[in-house]
């Protein structure tokens, strides 16, 4: 069986979670704690970003365990796409960059979005889970 992503988030620049969608069936991932894992990131990420002692401040881009792999790409703008994955899945990275342009073409040009709030884009999920499907 091929490994598969569990979960994307979508964190702002403020920590807020604006965007969830759970690819298969989470086992103990409800809505807080998708929100506590979010924001939990988020704090840990820009922690690790003040850590680096030199080059570019990038913060925490993976974590890997033996039963989970979180990769996280985040955007100029600060906003954190998080997916939550199995172990053995490669090009998560790739599949996050390929979201962010989902998200820039249905999300952000959608005149009824204000940013930073929560995301309520059929046609941005219709996309996201055919992108993640055919990974």
């Amino acid at each position: 069986m091929a490994p598969k992503c569990i979960t994307l988030f979508i964190v702002n620049k403020a920590g807020g979670l604006i965007y969830t969608r759970h690819f298969s069936d989470p086992k103990h991932l409800g809505v807080n704690e998708c929100l506590r894992l979010a924001s939990t990131f988020h704090s840990m990420h820009a922690i690790a970003g003040r850590l680096t002692p030199a080059g570019p401040v990038t913060g925490i881009e993976s974590v890997e365990a033996d039963t989970f792999r979180l990769q996280c790409f985040q955007t100029p703008t600060g906003i954190k796409f998080i997916m939550l994955a199995e172990p053995m899945i490669s090009n998560l990275d790739s599949l996050l960059r390929q979201i962010y342009s989902l998200y820039s073409d249905y999300v952000l040009k959608n005149p009824f979005y204000e940013l930073d709030m929560p995301i309520q884009c059929e046609l941005f999920d219709v996309k996201v889970q055919d992108l993640v499907a055919a990974k």
